[in-house]
């Protein structure tokens, strides 16, 4: 791959690269949507990834070229960058790593680069190819720049400069890029940034399973709308107890300040929130403040014209997720003998959270997760951000073939366009290492 990549950039800019970035996709085993409400999360680097060949220039000029040719050419100039929120093209999500080492560093006059790209992760599947290439632009820049930073300090710059593009994304995806090893998942915490290792248990291979529905992030409000529920739930669930409500940005501070368990914040939540949807002027009414004043500092600008939120809803899915991510390590580092069962409920359990309280899920993906369990995975469940993308599954290493195989005949083959794409959207996968630079020898 790297040979054909080198000819490819060779052919394309007329000299060689001086040195090649890698950045991994990554699937999150249990904890969704939780990360931006202050929560861990237990990822794992998959092995597809992004890769880029580069050469500095002297030019300030940042040439982007794509192996894919559905992927159009871009350059601009490095001292005037300008991402369009409006429509995330792929050469954005590369921009948005570029400016957050940029400003960084206060970088006036950065080094101008020629790109080749290369990614192996299917895009708009839920397996982070945007963040995989925003972290690996962050690395080219930071190389070609001649600069240092260790590991957390690059997925905390990474995770604030996507939000260039208008994703209020919690942090997950950048971590496990830059923090992941090899033969290992991670427990992911946040505030301080850390990763601790989880063994998985022998006996069981992971399997993803792309729905083939695409789900862009960017490009739906769907995502940012739930990071605006959970906002609004943590104020409400604030005020009740008679916290500096204004102060309070994620469900995790509300838990801090009380001093209180996982489970009794289910019980509150229960208390203090409603199941019926809520209306911008009943929050209003609940906060004390006028509806000028909930868009104005509050609301962001793109949730301006919702009108009702499920608040009730939300807080449940995210205090209960997070108690499933607790427990889920928990079983890991004690391996009891049916260990794979028990992985396997949490499993389940998470995506029915997903599909009934965060209504993050969508009817393909429920019928993958119904096959997948139908023919032999222990536990199985949407992951990434859902409305689309793919499944992850926990199968017996002994069923595997036959498991791949039925998978296949029921989903992928009964339908002309799953059949096209179904060799990049079923696979088993191990834990693979993090984002890396390389130079040849």
């Amino acid at each position: 791959r790297l040979q054909k990549l080198k000819e490819m950039f060779v052919s394309k800019f007329g000299s060689a690269p001086k040195f090649y970035a890698r950045a991994p996709g990554r699937v999150n085993l249990i904890g969704e949507h939780i990360d931006y409400c202050g929560y861990a999360v237990l990822p794992m680097a998959i092995e597809q990834d992004i890769l880029i060949a580069v050469e500095p220039v002297q030019t300030q000029v940042v040439q982007l070229a794509n192996t894919n040719s559905s992927y159009l050419d871009f350059s601009t100039s490095v001292n005037n960058i300008q991402i369009n929120k409006t429509k995330p093209q792929w050469h954005n999500y590369f921009l948005c790593g570029l400016k957050g080492i940029q400003e960084h560093f206060g970088l006036n006059n950065p080094t101008g680069m020629n790109c080749l790209l290369d990614g192996t992760i299917p895009p708009s599947s839920g397996l982070s190819s945007s963040s995989a290439l925003v972290c690996c632009a962050g690395l080219v820049t930071l190389r070609a720049n001649g600069k240092t930073l260790s590991k957390v300090e690059l997925a905390e710059i990474c995770t604030k400069s996507e939000r260039y593009i208008g994703t209020e994304g919690g942090g997950m995806d950048q971590s496990i890029s830059f923090l992941a090893e090899e033969g290992t998942a991670k427990l992911i915490e946040f505030n301080p940034l850390r990763a601790t290792d989880v063994r998985l248990p022998s006996g069981a291979t992971f399997v993803i399973a792309n729905s083939c529905v695409e789900m862009n992030k960017a490009a739906t409000s769907h995502y940012n709308i739930r990071v605006m529920e959970c906002r609004l739930a943590t104020k409400l669930l604030s005020k009740s107890k008679g916290l500096d409500w204004k102060k309070m940005l994620r469900l995790n501070d509300v838990q801090m300040k009380l001093g209180v368990s996982l489970e009794e914040m289910l019980t509150i939540v229960e208390e203090v929130l409603h199941p019926e949807p809520y209306s911008t002027e009943e929050i209003c009414k609940c906060l004390g403040i006028s509806l000028e004043e909930l868009h104005a500092q509050i609301l962001t600008q793109n949730m301006q014209d919702v009108s009702t939120l499920k608040l009730y809803q939300r807080a449940k899915h995210v205090y209960s997720e997070a108690a499933r991510v607790l427990e889920f390590q928990k079983i890991c580092s004690e391996a009891p003998a049916n260990a794979l069962q028990l992985l396997g409920e949490l499993m389940n359990q998470s995506h029915i959270s997903c599909r009934e309280m965060y209504e993050c899920s969508c009817p393909e993906l429920d019928r993958l997760v119904d096959i997948c369990l139908q023919f032999g995975a222990i536990g199985s469940r949407l992951t990434g951000a859902g409305w689309g993308g793919c499944t992850v599954s926990m199968v017996p290493t002994d069923k595997l073939n036959t498991f791949l195989k039925n998978v296949k005949k029921t989903y992928y083959q009964t339908d002309g366009q799953r059949l096209a794409v179904e060799n990049n959207s079923l696979f088993a996968t191990k834990p693979g290492r993090g984002a890396l630079v390389f130079v040849e020898a």
